[in-house]
């Protein structure tokens, strides 16, 4: 049974389960799933727990013989198992598979991971995992889900925010959802039930967004301006490499051009997309920006990246992270003023 972590709190209440697998790419989501699943099987008589964590030198053997030991001494146990990369290969496949062929009743098991790929969670492992029990989806929350996140959040300690307020916590802590958590219960301690200004959560919150540097074409290419001069400056602040932000940014551009020139050839976007590996949000991304980016545009954006290339080689003079700001800037607002232009039209 694949749920929600929302889901989990119903589910617990209704059905006894020994098998849990939280399984997602958000930490903070994961840790509280898993504090929910424990909280739960203390109440149950899981007394005792022991933590493993998998690593290339793991010793699968472990397993069999934490398993021996609880069916000897007939405790109620938990096992929280631990598994960062995903990957426990051969040794991990037969040991779960023979420790789930002996699952006694009186034992508990948590495995926690993160997103696996559809290959993966055919192999039998995960199958029997899958089938042992429940299997907790831990989604990401995009930019455009956070708002409503950090709202119930604040909603659920009896706090509201007015609409400017949200809008800077959310730029402050996108892409860290633990230190969002950690603003809203900060803001929870230092202020009353109620609404909260913008002062208030100003004089509050730090700048703790931890920016992705493949979440900036987007910003760029739905003229989000604030943000990507924001994220420019966090990745900046961090040191990230010039030569991948460029790869980053240019990359979209090539695609863009690729994809007009195909439709003029007569090709369908559906094939253009396999054919360029363009999947997922990214199709829509770029659909849409095709609209409003036409060839002698992207043609200019691609001789400018060439540009900062011999500025990062120290071909050109110049100051690189001012060149991806102008680069940003040329497209993000190129697209505001194609907004004004249709809602002018439309008018």
């Amino acid at each position: 049974m694949r749920i929600k972590p929302e889901q989990l709190p119903q589910l617990l209440k209704k059905q006894q389960n020994q098998c849990f697998t939280i399984m997602g790419n958000e930490p903070l989501l994961s840790i509280e799933a898993g504090d929910t699943i424990r909280r739960y099987l203390y109440r149950q008589g899981a007394i005792e727990r022991e933590i493993l964590t998998v690593d290339h030198r793991f010793d699968w053997g472990k397993i069999a013989q934490w398993g021996d030991q609880c069916s000897l001494f007939s405790t109620r146990k938990l096992l929280d198992l631990r598994i960062p990369t995903g990957k426990i290969g051969n040794d991990g496949n037969a040991a779960l598979l023979a420790f789930f062929d002996n699952f006694s009743p009186d034992l508990w098991l948590i495995v926690t991971l993160p997103t696996i790929d559809k290959k993966t969670q055919a192999s039998k492992w995960f199958t029997a995992l899958d089938n042992q029990g429940v299997i907790v989806m831990i989604d990401s929350i995009e930019r455009t889900q956070l708002p409503q996140w950090i709202q119930q959040r604040f909603h659920a300690q009896k706090q509201t925010l007015a609409p400017d307020a949200l809008q800077l916590l959310v730029d402050n802590v996108e892409g860290n959802l633990l230190a969002a958590q950690q603003e809203i219960l900060k803001l929870g301690l230092l202020y009353p039930e109620g609404p909260l200004s913008f002062k208030q959560v100003r004089n509050a919150v730090y700048d703790v967004a931890r920016h992705d540097v493949f979440d900036l074409p987007e910003a760029m290419l739905t003229g989000d301006i604030i943000r990507f001069t924001h994220m420019l400056k966090n990745l900046q602040n961090e040191g990230v490499a010039p030569p991948l932000v460029l790869s980053v940014l240019v990359d979209p551009l090539r695609k863009l051009f690729s994809l007009h020139r195909g439709v003029s050839d007569g090709k369908s976007l559906g094939h253009l997309f396999k054919e360029f590996r363009v999947w997922g949000q990214q199709q829509a991304l770029l659909s849409s920006a095709m609209k409003r980016y036409l060839p002698p545009l992207l043609i200019e954006g691609i001789t400018h990246a060439a540009l900062i290339d011999k500025i990062i080689k120290g071909v050109k003079q110049g100051e690189v992270w001012d060149e991806f700001l102008q680069y940003g800037l040329r497209f993000s607002q190129h697209n505001q003023t194609k907004s004004i232009e249709q809602g002018i039209l439309q008018t």
